[in-house]
């Protein structure tokens, strides 16, 4: 008995496999069941990892109770334009852990009294030992604004290109709608209430794990004081609402804003 006949397999006297083996119909019944299941797991393997990738949440979520620090510098350039550069320091689980610091830079038009324009570039950091140590972003952010007496409501779009290490590129849209109040003190510096409410939607494909295209929300009030013409404090309170694949999740951040202004 040859090799090709314990196989289950008879050559012809033409060299080829007869139909006694390989065109059995249940045989050939199999090997086309074997031929689907390699090709469904061959096409289900990027699914799954990409799924997996997914899976892993944003690490510029706070957890617990955070403290935010926040300064920001401002160069004119032209009665009409200026340098901007911020640096951040974010700090969760109680104020124990630095999980998160970045810096951006940007350069500010205002075409209009009510309309700044700002291009801008974030270089963002994370704890280290994670898979995603630092990220990239490209910003242009869009703010209107207008003074009616001691009210200035205002409205700052955001959209900014995430592209974080090890994990695919995604767009975000933010929308910031909100309000400055001066307070009615006889002060030559009044305090200023500031109280905002940012939306945070992605369109797309989502860098990471996230419960749908909503996926944030920060309520923010703080309190504007100025010191000197060119320096002011904000403390702040803010509710962070970040959108998990388990649902949603409430943070309570304490923050402190530092600005000068040349």
């Amino acid at each position: 008995m040859t090799i090709s006949e314990t196989a289950g397999f008879r050559t012809s006297r033409w060299g080829g496999i007869s139909r006694s083996g390989y065109g059995h119909p249940a045989r050939r019944f199999g090997v086309r069941c074997c031929g689907v299941v390699i090709t469904c797991c061959v096409l289900a393997v990027p699914a799954i990892a990409q799924r997996q990738q997914q899976q892993v949440e944003d690490p510029e979520d706070d957890h617990g109770i955070g403290l935010w620090l926040d300064q920001g510098i401002s160069a004119p350039l032209s009665p009409k334009s200026s340098l901007e550069f911020e640096f951040h320091e974010r700090f969760d689980e109680g104020v124990t852990l630095l999980y998160e610091y970045f810096f951006q830079a940007g350069v500010a038009y205002r075409p209009r009294s009510w309309l700044t324009l700002i291009p801008i570039y974030r270089y963002q950091r994370y704890p280290p030992g994670t898979t995603t140590t630092y990220e990239s972003r490209v910003q242009f952010n869009l703010t209107l604004s207008t003074t009616r007496g001691r009210w200035r409501p205002n409205l700052r779009t955001l959209t900014e290109g995430r592209f974080p290490q090890n994990r695919i590129g995604s767009l975000r849209l933010r929308f910031r709608p909100g309000i400055d109040y001066t307070l009615p003190l006889r002060m030559n510096r009044p305090p200023v209430l500031v109280v905002s409410n940012e939306f945070f939607v992605v369109p797309g494909p989502n860098s990471f794990a996230n419960g749908g295209s909503f996926t944030q929300n920060r309520f923010q009030v703080g309190i504007r004081l100025p010191m000197t013409r060119s320096c002011s404090i904000r403390p702040y309170f803010l509710l962070q609402s970040v959108n998990l694949p388990t649902g949603w999740e409430t943070n309570r951040i304490a923050g402190l804003s530092l600005g000068f202004k040349f």
